[in-house]
């Protein structure tokens, strides 16, 4: 023993651990930084948005935007209905697809699905491919709640 009742020789034990500690919580920090960076920096963090209303309001008075609905076909023509002249090509098939909006590349597409999920995913891989493209917040559900006018194809 030494001076003040403190053992010589033996390893420290609680400030090895005290570092081990802080060297964890220091790397889980810079982690949560880098993620940070790279979630504001996505591409695909958070695609334009247009509203329902302003869909609606566009629908009849400009030709400059093209509907595109990514729904499947049987949601399309399910209870929920479809937009007026929306063309439907499901997300999961947009990409190979994609050769079918070239028409539209000098026109704003608004990507429409049930919430506004999938169409979110559309967005963003339309912009991605050069073009301009909106998502309708809250899709069709949205659009029925407001009590706005669909075509329903489920009993033809």
């Amino acid at each position: 023993m030494g001076v003040d009742g403190i053992r010589t020789g033996t390893p420290r034990r609680l400030p090895r651990a005290l570092m081990r500690v802080s060297y964890a919580f220091g790397i889980g920090f810079f982690a949560l930084f880098l993620t940070g960076i790279n979630v504001q920096t996505s591409p695909t963090a958070s695609p334009a948005t247009i509203t329902p209303s302003e869909v609606d309001s566009l629908q009849n008075r400009d030709t400059t935007h093209v509907l595109l609905d990514v729904r499947t076909r049987e949601e399309f023509d399910g209870p929920l209905g479809h937009l007026e002249g929306a063309l439907l090509i499901p997300v999961q098939e947009l990409e190979i697809r994609i050769d079918e909006l070239s028409p539209f590349k000098n026109k704003t597409i608004v990507a429409i699905c049930r919430s506004g999920v999938r169409s979110a995913h559309a967005t963003a891989l339309l912009n991605a491919k050069g073009f301009h493209a909106l998502n309708m917040t809250g899709g069709m559900v949205r659009w029925n709640a407001e009590g706005r006018p669909v075509i329903h194809t489920e009993n033809q």
